[in-house]
């Protein structure tokens, strides 16, 4: 089964060390909550073949450094990673970021595309936990393709709209607007934050319905454009 476990933030200028530090801590996370697909890390790059990659403090600022020295790098923008990550048969994880920039229109983001065996028990919900504890996003989701599939069909979600999944994630502005009647579990995250646990997997119907009452209550408004914020 394939899951995506995101987060999204507005601009957030960065120096290189301290994106190496955040991309150091997620790899140490995931390794330690899903040591099935990290066996082994390649970086993939836009132009020729992925490399292997070491997973280490110098390795990842080594990475960073030569992303930056690229000719159309833009320090608006933002800086990218993208890695692969394997292991048993059946897993595989890919690791992707844009952060560190002060974009105007397009958000920062963490994304972990996972793969296991269907029959696999996943932590989905530590895994946006790690992302937003290390990451300190505006907002993040676990979803699949049906839940995708369901908000965009169902409620009008576009990509690039604040969201939420499965399990969410909203910032402390965000979660003050969650109706205190809504049916989630809520857990408070370190920074004010909070984890919505919102559906079992195949129960897209609850997605959306949480979906739409979370926006009608503002609190998946998008940041307002040009963004000058990092979380709502």
């Amino acid at each position: 089964m394939r899951r995506v476990v995101r987060g999204f933030w507005g601009p957030r200028p960065e120096p290189a060390e301290a994106l190496a530090d955040r991309w150091r801590r997620t790899l140490d996370g995931f390794a330690e909550l899903v040591p099935q697909a990290a066996d082994a890390w390649s970086q993939v790059h836009g132009n020729g073949p992925a490399t292997a990659f070491t997973s280490d403090g110098d390795a990842l600022l080594g990475a960073v450094r030569t992303a930056q020295s690229a000719a159309d790098w833009s320090d608006l923008t933002g800086t990218g990673l993208r890695l692969v990550g394997t292991g048993a048969p059946g897993w595989e994880a890919e690791i992707s970021g844009l952060a560190g920039g002060a974009p105007e229109f397009l958000l920062q983001s963490l994304a972990i595309i996972l793969h296991a065996p269907d029959e696999a028990v996943v932590p989905e919900e530590a895994l946006l936990s790690l992302v937003a504890r290390v990451w300190e996003p505006d907002f993040g989701d676990v979803s699949d393709d049906d839940v995708l599939d369901a908000l965009e069909d169902d409620a009008g979600y576009s990509v690039g709209d604040p969201v939420v999944g499965r399990t969410g994630y909203l910032s402390p502005a965000r979660a003050a607007l969650v109706p205190e009647d809504l049916e989630v579990v809520r857990e408070p995250l370190p920074g004010g934050g909070e984890l919505l646990s919102i559906a079992p997997p195949g129960d897209s119907a609850s997605v959306v319905r949480v979906y739409q009452r979370l926006r009608a209550a503002g609190a998946l408004a998008p940041l307002p454009r040009p963004m000058d914020r990092t979380v709502l």
